[in-house]
This record gives structure tokens, sequence and C-alpha cells, in this order.
């Protein structure tokens, strides 16, 4: 695998090929980011494709002692949520369904030895949680989805969306109470399972 920031430096020197091969590594994680974001397919392929051109036009301003993927985080982030503002998105009913691709994967878990019983509980309860997601706050929602999703720390978050640590604590906070009190209205209880 060729070093990141050697990708980098040529991709800003005007290699495409360097940066196909550095956003080859990061294409799925900013699908990923963008889906929870969005709430849909489609959507989420846009952002994610308006989000990998702006990272190309920006890439002369990346400072190299920061972390690559931590920034692209941010302009995904950024991304969805103007175009959000735009398009001034509602949440998703929790009675509308979510079309998904069977390859698509909403947490980036492994699957070994689970069976055929495992992996459709599995899946039910990945679709609930993205569900319930889309009906939390925007800003708890961002949290969420970086910590507890992409496992970022809180100084990581802090970077990605620009906002204090304590900030990003009580967010998350906010955010898993908003994502209990959801999942609790919908009939689950914390460990997902029908009350």
């Amino acid at each position: 695998m060729v070093d990141e920031k050697k990708l980098i430096k040529q991709s800003i020197s005007g290699d495409v090929e360097s940066f196909e091969q550095l956003i080859r590594q990061y294409q799925r994680m900013a699908y990923n980011v963008a889906y929870r974001m969005m709430g849909n397919e489609e959507d989420a392929k846009d952002m994610t494709q308006e989000a990998l051109v702006k990272v190309f036009k920006k890439l002369k301003s990346f400072r190299m002692d920061a972390s690559f993927s931590t920034w692209l985080y941010r302009i995904v982030m950024n991304t969805c949520k103007d175009e959000m503002r735009k398009k001034k998105m509602s949440t998703i009913s929790i009675d509308q369904s979510i079309e998904t691709e069977d390859s698509q994967v909403y947490f980036e878990l492994e699957e070994k030895g689970l069976g055929p019983e495992e992996k459709l509980l599995q899946k039910e309860t990945q679709n609930l949680v993205h569900s319930a997601l889309q009906e939390i706050p925007e800003d708890n929602r961002m949290v969420l989805i970086l910590r507890d999703i992409k496992n970022l720390t809180y100084d990581e978050i802090s970077e990605v969306l620009d906002i204090p640590k304590g900030t990003v604590k009580s967010r998350i906070n906010r955010g898993r109470l908003a994502l209990r009190d959801v999942l609790k209205a919908r009939g689950y209880n914390i460990s997902g399972k029908e009350v």
C-alpha cells in the first residue's frame, strides 16, 4: 500500500491517478457517512460524489499534519448539511420503508459465523437504528454517527465538526437519549428487543 501522505502530495501536484488511489481508500467510508446523514441511497451517492469533488478542489488547503480521514469526514458532513438545508429535508416517517441493496451494510461489523437467523436479526436491528437516527436532531445524529458507528474519539469529532469537546459530549448524551426515546416509542427497549 502506497503511503497516504505521498499520495496526497502527488495529488496536489496534479497526479490524477494518485488522487483516485487515495479516494478509493475512503470512498466507502464517505458513502456510509452520507447515507446515514441523508437517509437514502440516491442522495448519499450524490453527496459522496459532491464531497469528493470538493476534496479534490480543496486538497491544496489540506494540512499535512492533520488526519486526512478527519478532514474528509468534515467535508462529507458539511456537504450533507448544506444539501439538507437547501432541501429543508424532513425526517423519514417510521412507516416509510428504506430501500437498500442487499450488499449494503449499515454498520461495519464482521459477519463471521452468523447463521441466517442471526444475519436477519442483525439486518433488522441495523434498519431499525438507521431509521431511528433519521428522527433525531441533525446535530445529535452527526455526533452519534461519528462516535458510535465510526468510532471516532471525542477529539476527532470536535475537529470534524469544529465544536468544543464539551459540546461533543453533551450532544452525544442528548443524541443517545433521543435515540432511546425513538426506539421506545416504537416498542423496543435499549437492547433492541420488542417490549
